[in-house]
């Protein structure tokens, strides 16, 4: 699996393009990224900055960030959602979903403790993140 990738907004007006392999796949179950994807979880696609690029429609990517951990990009058009940078982390989720020629291959669960939604497919559930990231690393069950 090797890019580059194509995605874009809802509406199409904003673009964007990843290439190489993204550095970690895998879904976020904390209360945030549940809120912000309108959904009961939300699968990451973790890339270094260097490797995410706006290829068209940059002047309508708008960014709210909540705290500092994640800055949260989308259009100003069509709300549609692209990415959330992480400074923290010098990386940026491009979510799942703006990537669809992607092949999605979660490796992991991250959060979990805060779960709405329980999946039972094998991979660690990290209570929160792992160590490297500032999290506990501790794993829970299934």
């Amino acid at each position: 699996m090797s890019g580059p990738y194509n995605g874009a907004c809802f509406c199409g007006a904003v673009e964007l393009r990843v290439t190489g392999n993204p550095n970690a796949m895998g879904y976020c179950h904390c209360r945030s990224c549940r809120s912000w994807s309108g959904g009961p979880v939300n699968a990451f696609t973790l890339w270094s900055p260097e490797a995410v690029e706006v290829t068209k429609g940059g002047e309508h990517v708008a960014t709210y960030h909540k705290t500092d951990m994640s800055h949260r990009k989308f259009c100003r058009l069509c709300g549609g959602h692209l990415m959330a940078a992480h400074p923290p982390l010098n990386m940026i989720d491009v979510f799942a979903a703006t990537i669809p020629g992607l092949s999605f291959v979660p490796q992991v669960h991250v959060n979990y403790a805060e779960t709405v939604l329980p999946m039972r497919d094998g991979l660690p559930k990290l209570k929160d993140f792992p160590a490297e990231f500032g999290g506990s690393g501790e794993v829970v069950p299934e």
